[in-house]
């Protein structure tokens, strides 16, 4: 019994030992993890957010003041153009055209007063100009003295005088006609413009008035409809990033979705790209213009819209996973740089131990890009690790091509072999005790 005890005793010690030596071997080595290289389609997209408006839309308002009488349009109205959609109270402007108009009426009398006062003074002037005549006769003959022909001219200029003040009061009562005239055109014009009729056929979108309320004109014209010429045809206002203003080109066809169907997908066409910049904290976007069909009218205006825009494809492509770009070894910077010397890399940057970071947990390193930075520029090439079945690694410097964001097309293979199915490390996890800013001791 004491000997069996002994043995049992012994194949405990035993198997605990062989768990404390994986144990340890476990925690000085390094574990990697991988994806498979894979062949397959990669379609490059622009995606972007936008707004869905109609192609035109008019705001109906009013050009004079007053209190709205009465409103023949309200929300999702059909109006067609020229029906009357609103009236305002016109009282104060029929009464403001009936006193332009008898103000019109005064002056074409005066007018008419002037006119007369012309002709009377014409038949003084013949008469003073009889008179002065016989009056240089008469002197001449010796029967007038010289003062008679003096008072007989003075007459008759007085008389020549009296038709041109005629004549120029004439043309003031004539003024005063065109200037009544007018009045009474603008008073009549106030007063039709408290009948609003609609400029277009189409659809009402927004009522911003109600009866009994009062429109003030004096600053800027208020608005009472708002009106959507056809919301059949519509437009989506989407913002790209400058970036990708290039590869977005007239014509193409595109596909959107809205919160309302989210399982429906809707396509439309890239009609313009609007050379104006909007510029929200440094960031440059400009306006896609794509036109769409809306024959169901399942689509409103201001309804959130979200765009895809294919840009290119590449099929049947040998692609990689994103992961593996961004991926940098758990090694110090003089080990990278004797691997890449080893199988013939030159020219790589930033691939250095001393970027990644360390998780706190287990010490899993970083293998993420920073997110909310700037967008940098295209990557044209990368260097990707090999994992061998022996567990060591072997850089592959490759040329990039399209990426959808989640793959990326690689070109060709500058340095080294990448075969389809092979594995490339995408995260590595080191122990905590071989990891002190990121670098491997």
């Amino acid at each position: 019994m004491a000997k069996r005890k002994w043995l049992i005793l012994a194949v405990v010690v035993a198997v605990a030992g062989v768990f404390v030596a994986l144990g340890l071997n476990r925690d000085t080595q390094v574990q990697h993890f991988t994806a498979k290289v894979e062949r397959g389609d990669i379609h490059d997209v622009v995606e972007a957010t936008g707004t869905i408006n109609s192609v035109i839309t008019v705001q109906v308002g009013s050009q004079v003041s007053g209190t709205i009488a009465k409103l023949n349009a309200d929300f999702n109205s059909r109006v067609h153009k020229g029906d009357v959609v609103a009236l305002i109270d016109p009282a104060l402007f029929k009464g403001a055209l009936l006193q332009a108009s008898a103000d019109l009426k005064n002056s074409e009398a005066n007018l008419a007063a002037a006119r007369a006062n012309l002709e009377k003074a014409k038949a003084a002037l013949v008469q003073t100009k009889a008179d002065y005549d016989r009056a240089v006769g008469l002197t001449k003959d010796g029967v007038m003295s010289k003062q008679q022909l003096d008072l007989a001219k003075s007459n008759y200029d007085a008389a020549n005088a009296s038709v041109d003040a005629a004549a120029a009061n004439i043309t003031q009562a004539e003024a005063q006609v065109s200037l009544k005239e007018a009045a009474v055109a603008v008073a009549q014009t106030n007063l039709d413009y408290t009948v609003i009729r609609s400029p277009i056929d189409g659809t009402v979108v927004a009522r911003n008035v109600d009866v009994g309320q009062t429109v003030a004109a004096s600053l800027q014209a208020p608005t009472i409809f708002t009106i959507a010429q056809d919301l059949t045809k519509m437009w989506v206002y989407a913002k790209t990033d400058e970036s990708d203003v290039d590869n977005i080109k007239v014509g193409k066809t595109v596909t959107f979705k809205v919160d309302a169907l989210p399982k429906q997908a809707f396509q439309g066409v890239v009609s313009q790209i609007r050379m104006n910049p909007t510029t929200v904290q440094s960031v440059v976007t400009y306006d896609t213009i794509i036109e769409f069909a809306n024959p169901e009218l399942k689509l409103f205006p201001g309804m959130t819209a979200y765009v895809t825009i294919p840009v290119a494809t590449a099929q049947n492509a040998l692609k990689l996973p994103n992961t593996a770009l961004r991926y940098k070894p758990p090694l110090a910077p003089e080990e990278i740089l004797a691997l890449y010397k080893r199988f013939g890399i030159e020219g790589v940057e930033g691939q250095h131990a001393g970027d990644n970071s360390a998780a706190a947990d287990g010490g899993m390193l970083a293998s993420t890009g920073a997110q909310n930075l700037p967008r940098a520029p295209k990557q044209e090439t990368a260097v990707v690790w090999k994992l061998h079945p022996d567990n060591t690694m072997e850089p592959v410097k490759v040329s990039l091509g399209i990426t959808d964001h989640a793959y990326t097309e690689v070109s060709s293979v500058l340095r080294g072999e990448l075969k389809e199915a092979e594995e490339v490390i995408i995260r590595s996890v080191a122990p905590k005790s071989q990891i002190l800013g990121g670098i491997r001791r």
